[in-house]
């Protein structure tokens, strides 16, 4: 009988972390499958498209706020225990949510709660995933992200199942029971390594992390901080309001039937996944500056093919859309992996927890900027218009703020 030595069971141990990790950010994700009760909430409050998108944009407003709040803290308390809290928050807010009698309630219930659940959760993730995989950060981390892409999935035909069935606010409940159950099982392992458990497992040396490790205030002070940041608040601007266009788009716009769109937000997932580990694989490999332009160049190309191919073009929005999703996958591991690679492991939930409320900035302005200009305009191409605008700023930032010397 073959002896497992201690070195191969903290290797496998730690691929644990990855598998339960991957399992909790489907639950967190969820929030990427809000566009599915969109129009069903549209319809209970008899309301617009700016106001209900309110809930979708204060949950990623906040969601970056409380991982930023949370940072700190981090490295302070067991891992188990934040994502305890920071998953019966979103618990919380699910099960509010259910029993909201109008935008205002639910969007405190939904974003401000929930939201901040998911990014109290989210962040520690991330951290013990970092701490247990110095020597490929990126691709790790980038890894443990696809559960939160991957999550429409999942979660986007349940959901559409349950509201059809039982009702949006229903479905709400279902949700927040379910995963109220589970957590406490798929949390309870968590832990950070110990230095002896790094030094046991294969050829992972710990000085690896970075050439230097950062104090978030000398991150701000550099140069490419100011690149990092912006280029973040543009790549989730794009990214987080095409998400939560995507039902809209395909029924308006394109002329599908709402359960086609659904499944297709369901592929679409699959994409958003797997941008995380390719993007953050590009960054460890080739540069942050490199992954950025060719984010904005992707998503540039499927924009300027849905003007020019015009709307009911099927096979269009689905190329589009996958793209579009493949890079919002790809912005959440080319901003972690950047912080890992420029300013080191030791103060990373605090640093990428400032950096991380650019995407609260990019969810508030994006959502209720395309909100207001389908609401004025009447136009899904003005949006997709803005879109390009948006990534030729980006390119332009990328090219005078980030400098691959510096990494």
């Amino acid at each position: 009988m073959t002896r497992i030595t201690k070195k191969e069971k903290n290797g496998m141990n730690r691929w644990m972390y990855v598998i339960l990790g991957m399992i909790i950010m489907i639950f967190l994700g969820t929030v990427y499958s809000y566009s599915v009760f969109r129009l069903s909430l549209e319809k209970e409050f008899l309301i617009g498209t700016t106001e209900s998108g309110m809930p979708y944009m204060i949950a990623l407003a906040f969601y970056a706020l409380f991982m930023f709040l949370t940072g700190k803290y981090i490295n302070r308390f067991n891992p188990r225990l934040i994502i305890l809290i920071g998953g019966y928050l979103v618990v919380f807010g699910w099960i509010l949510s259910a029993f909201a009698p109008n935008i205002i309630l639910l969007t405190i219930a939904y974003g401000c709660i929930g939201g901040a659940g998911v990014g109290v959760a989210y962040g520690v993730l991330m951290t013990v995933i970092a701490k247990w995989f110095p020597e490929k950060k990126g691709l790790a981390v980038g890894i443990l992200l696809i559960g939160f892409g991957l999550s429409p999935l999942i979660t986007a035909p349940l959901a559409r199942l349950f509201v059809e069935s039982y009702g949006v606010f229903t479905t709400f409940l279902i949700f927040g029971i379910g995963f109220g159950l589970i957590l406490p099982v798929l949390s309870y392992p968590f832990k950070y390594p110990t230095e002896e458990e790094l030094k046991n497992m294969k050829s992972i040396p710990i000085s690896q992390s970075s050439a230097k490790n950062f104090e978030t205030k000398e991150m701000v002070q550099s140069k490419s901080f100011k690149g990092l940041y912006l280029n973040f608040v543009i790549g989730t601007m794009i990214g987080l309001m095409l998400i939560g266009l995507t039902t809209s788009v395909g029924i308006n716009f394109i002329g599908l039937e709402p359960n086609k769109v659904i499944r297709l937000v369901a592929f679409f997932a699959i994409f958003n996944g797997l941008g995380r580990p390719t993007f953050g694989w590009l960054t460890d490999k080739l540069s942050s500056k490199k992954a950025m332009l060719l984010s904005y160049s992707l998503i540039s190309l499927a924009a300027l093919a849905l003007l020019i191919a015009g709307s009911t073009n099927e096979l269009v929005y689905v190329l589009s859309f996958s793209l579009f999703w493949f890079n919002m996958g790809g912005w959440l591991a080319i901003a972690p992996a950047s912080t890992l690679r420029l300013y080191g492991l030791k103060n990373y939930s605090q640093n990428y927890g400032l950096v991380f409320t650019a995407y609260g900035i990019g969810a508030i302005i994006g959502v209720s900027s395309s909100g207001l200009l389908l609401d004025s305009l009447k136009s899904y191409d003005a949006v997709f218009y803005y879109v390009i605008a948006l990534s030729m700023l980006g390119i332009i930032l990328t090219l005078t703020l980030i400098n691959d010397k510096n990494e």
